[in-house]
């Protein structure tokens, strides 16, 4: 009977041991998540991959020289439901966005947020929806 009760204790064990990286692939520590500055650029590639979606565009800072942004989206199935698609953006298009959150360490590095819209080649994206201040959803215009 001990032995069942230890092999249990070593399985639950090992589950949480398991669950720690997990939940430390999402933590914010490197991320100033009080900083939501907007940056206007052009875009360089786009990855619509597991586990995340990546922008990446190149922006002048304020003392114009050019800064290479990668921002992280959520995964694919979450983006679709934004209205994203693989196709979205382009090479060249022209991107204005406020990020949900900036590196710690000053790098051109972010993640998308949910205050502030994406602007796309001069209109709202996703074509047809705004963004809902913080919620993280997209919703119709009226």
């Amino acid at each position: 009977m001990s032995g069942k009760v230890g092999a249990v204790v070593v399985m639950f064990v090992g589950l949480f041991a398991a669950c720690v990286p997990l939940q430390a692939h999402h933590g914010n520590a490197s991320f100033d998540v009080s900083k939501h500055p907007t940056v206007k650029g052009i875009v360089t590639e786009y990855v619509w991959a597991n586990p995340h979606v990546y922008l990446k565009f190149d922006a002048k800072d304020e003392n114009g020289q050019v800064q290479h942004w990668v921002v992280e989206a959520s995964n694919p199935p979450d983006q679709t439901r934004q209205g994203w698609t693989k196709f979205s953006f382009k090479p060249g298009d022209e991107v204005e966005l406020t990020m949900g959150s900036v590196a710690r360490n000053g790098q051109p590095i972010g993640r998308f947020g949910f205050r502030g819209g994406i602007i796309l080649n001069g209109k709202p994206f996703p074509p047809g929806a705004e963004n809902a201040g913080d919620t993280g959803e997209t919703v119709p215009k009226q």
